[in-house]
């Protein structure tokens, strides 16, 4: 594994240490100050879930498919692999476990019986629950500080951060029903 080495700027004997400070970003360059923020958000927001995860054997792609079962039941496995992104053998592995272990259930469409349709289970929707617990704990201890403003600033900002062009059906459930009215309490 390789060293990461962070180095301090050079100080003459006379001047006191500088605090380590990205610059502010002129026009065209990379928001270093943002990407490193956003970086480190994700690990610490994903983090608490994943260490409970753990105990299960069950991983991030575990987590964002049970919660997408959970907050969309009867999301159709097709339009799960447009959310997730991920290969129909990456979702046929998690499925398979998560299915075998009673966290979802899969029944086939009224109207089209090739359908495959998601379901949670009262177990699944208990660890999704869990997690969803945690998340919203570290959620809401960094809202406290933003005020309502500050809030509405966030959503905004991870909304203009999502392609909207993507045709992904949930991401369109989202976007059309969420608006910016939406209150921390969803």
């Amino acid at each position: 594994m390789t060293d990461i080495n962070f180095s301090r700027p050079a100080t003459s004997p006379d001047s006191k240490p500088t605090e380590l400070r990205s610059p502010a970003p002129r026009a065209g360059e990379s928001r270093w100050d943002i990407i490193e923020l956003l970086f480190f958000a994700y690990r610490d927001f994903v983090g608490d879930a994943d260490h409970e995860l753990e105990a299960f054997g069950f991983g991030r792609a575990h987590h964002r498919v049970m919660h997408f079962v959970h907050r969309y039941p009867g999301l159709k496995v097709a339009d799960l692999l447009d959310v997730l992104r991920i290969t129909k053998q990456s979702l046929g592995r998690v499925l398979k476990q998560l299915l075998g272990e009673g966290y979802i259930v899969q029944k086939a469409g009224d109207s089209d019986r090739r359908q495959r349709l998601l379901f949670a289970t009262a177990k699944g929707e208990a660890l999704v629950a869990k997690l969803a617990g945690l998340q919203t704990d570290r959620i809401n201890r960094a809202l406290r500080e933003l005020g309502p403003s500050g809030t509405e600033a966030v959503r905004q900002f991870l909304r203009a951060m999502i392609d909207h062009d993507d045709p992904d059906k949930v991401l369109e459930t989202i976007l059309d029903t969420r608006g910016s009215t939406a209150t921390a309490k969803e």
